[in-house]
């Protein structure tokens, strides 16, 4: 494997292609009607641009789907159009975070163009920060990512295979990301509550003193609504593995609703680079608050 296209270079899709550049790879992608910041995202992690996707299918060996799970079929179809104009077929590894029952319509439209799909759930901050990347990968041609890490002293992503069916991967990450997330939009939901109720004060000091671990998990708030409105449909499809695995659906399709109170603050138009870093709790639960639909 020589070549990866990286579709595309977001927070996560520039750190992760950056990490491959510094493997030795050659990382390409298409940055056809994207922001000004992606752009310079991609240039930052030293991607070659191609211009559309039947170039960039015509050279790649390898396609990292990296993008919010909202638009991660119109991806797929649109790739597997470009496959089938080119008649060039690299593996297609889905990164997004996805139901399983997602993951396999995906599947079916990639191997409709003659290409082979891996599964892939990534979980962690991305390369080069606090810890290394974890990719999880499943499908029968899942081991071709491992080119991708030097091995588990990597400390920029260690890829770990589950096997050849398809869907285990996106299982993992639903399960991981439903505890995590879930438990942030649960963290923001008690706190709006209090302070609707006029006890914000009373519950902050309790759980200082009571429950440190969870006050100091709260502190990561303030810096959430950047990331909000892609997370909405990852609640949304999280809320679907869990009721296909025959469990309430209900808590994240809750939480969903709180990312989307978070996305409708103007804390969410900032972006990781320009996050207010000085902002403190206490405000952010009060514009959410004041965000809130109007009561009766």
């Amino acid at each position: 494997m020589q070549c990866v296209a990286v579709l595309s270079p977001g927070d996560m899709g520039h750190a992760v292609g950056a990490h491959l550049k510094g493997r030795g790879l050659r990382v390409i992608t298409d940055l056809g009607g994207r922001s000004a910041l992606t752009r310079e995202r991609a240039a930052r992690a030293g991607f070659e641009a191609r211009e559309g996707l039947d170039a960039v299918v015509d050279a790649a060996d390898l396609v990292l789907s990296i993008l919010p799970p909202a638009f991660a079929e119109d991806l797929a179809l649109r790739v597997a159009g470009a496959m089938k104009r080119t008649g060039r077929t690299p593996v297609y590894a889905d990164c997004n975070a996805i139901a399983p029952a997602t993951t396999q319509r995906l599947h079916g439209i990639i191997e409709s163009a003659g290409a082979d799909f891996v599964d892939t759930g990534l979980i962690g901050p991305p390369p080069g920060r606090a810890a290394a990347t974890r990719l999880y990968a499943s499908g029968a041609r899942a081991s071709l990512l491992s080119e991708l890490s030097a091995g588990d002293h990597d400390q920029g992503l260690r890829v770990h295979l589950l096997g050849d069916a398809v869907g285990r991967a996106s299982a993992l990450k639903m399960t991981y990301a439903g505890l995590t997330k879930g438990t942030m939009t649960l963290h923001a939901a008690v706190l709006v509550a209090a302070h609707e109720l006029g006890v914000f004060g009373e519950l902050a000091a309790e759980l200082e003193a009571s429950q440190p671990q969870a006050w100091a998990r709260m502190g990561i708030l303030p810096f959430l609504p950047a990331d909000s409105e892609r997370w909405v449909g990852e609640m949304e499809e999280i809320a679907t593995t869990f009721r296909d695995a025959g469990v309430s659906d209900g808590f994240h399709r809750g939480a969903a609703e709180v990312f989307r109170l978070m996305a409708s603050t103007p804390y969410a138009a900032e972006s990781r680079e320009n996050l207010d870093r000085s902002r403190s709790l206490e405000e952010t639960i009060r514009v959410l608050a004041a965000h809130l639909a109007p009561k009766g």
